[in-house]
């Protein structure tokens, strides 16, 4: 099936031409080039839909974004309708519903980011970028995002670009980022591989095929073992557990009434005034005459 959009005008590299039509269908070369990676991801499962999820990420770093297109060929391929895998497209925040920048920024607004500076990174890139959230720089370079969290506490404010982490971030060091980003620079996450990809690449990555970074750079920081170095410093351990040994155990002890039974909180003694007042009285009387009914 041909690729066709409403006008002449060249598409910007991770997408469709502003304005035009999605592309209606993949050419034969792509199409056998997705099926038989496609093939590769259903083999890992024992049932072919399964495999939905990481087919997505695969036709995301094909198109940008979850296309029509991607969807269709998903639907195709796994035996599923085209709603059930728009359901499910729509439902993550990783999938692109339009064309994605070439480097999607992940600023964390959540509390503890929040608190240490995470607003006022949002609120200087977002001016500076002249975008919003979900919204695309004219270029087709950045894609800047409000997140929830970046699961990154120790190291807060931070900020992702294609899920990369930089780490202890300011207004000012953002802005260099992504200027850099924007020229066409090499940038180096915090921690992590030693260079930052491009959105398409970490979608096939995502979708199950390793780029051969794994290894690359810092994984857990200073911050995130600071508790494991203080353990063994001080010599503290965690109390052992025994499954043998606690399963021999018995319990003793009365086992917890249920609601009404005898000793349950329906039947505590008066310890209060208010439980001795005629009101008080009146509701524990109704509430008496409920359980006899």
């Amino acid at each position: 099936m041909s690729v066709e959009h409403a006008h002449a005008a060249a598409p910007h590299e991770h997408g469709r031409t502003p304005g035009g039509r999605h592309a209606t269908g993949y050419d034969d070369e792509t199409r056998a080039r997705l099926t038989r990676d496609a093939d590769e991801i259903v083999a890992r499962y024992p049932q072919a839909r399964s495999a939905l999820l990481p087919m997505l990420h695969l036709v995301q770093s094909e198109d940008g974004y979850v296309s029509p297109r991607g969807i269709a060929f998903c639907a195709s391929h796994l035996s599923l309708t085209t709603a059930e895998v728009s359901a499910v497209a729509t439902f993550y925040t990783q999938y692109k519903r339009h064309p994605n920048g070439t480097y999607t920024v992940g600023v964390c607004t959540n509390t503890l980011c929040a608190v240490m500076g995470g607003d006022a990174i949002w609120e200087e890139l977002s001016e500076h970028l002249g975008i919003g959230h979900d919204e695309t720089t004219g270029d087709g370079a950045v894609t800047l995002e409000r997140i929830e969290c970046n699961a990154a506490c120790d190291y807060a404010p931070v900020v992702m670009v294609n899920w990369e982490f930089f780490d202890n971030q300011t207004p000012a060091s953002a802005v260099d980022v992504v200027d850099r980003l924007v020229q066409g620079q090499p940038v180096a996450p915090t921690r992590g591989a030693a260079s930052v990809c491009t959105f398409k690449e970490m979608s096939r990555v995502l979708a199950g095929f390793p780029d051969g970074r794994v290894d690359e750079g810092v994984g857990a920081g200073e911050a995130t073992v600071r508790g494991t170095v203080l353990a063994r410093e001080r010599g503290w351990s965690a109390p052992s557990f025994d499954a043998d040994e606690r399963a021999a155990t018995p319990v003793t002890g009365q086992s917890e009434p249920g609601a009404g039974e005898e000793r349950s909180s329906a039947d505590r003694p008066t310890t209060t005034p208010a439980d001795a007042s005629p009101a008080g009285e009146q509701r524990k009387q109704k509430s008496d005459d409920a359980k006899e009914s």
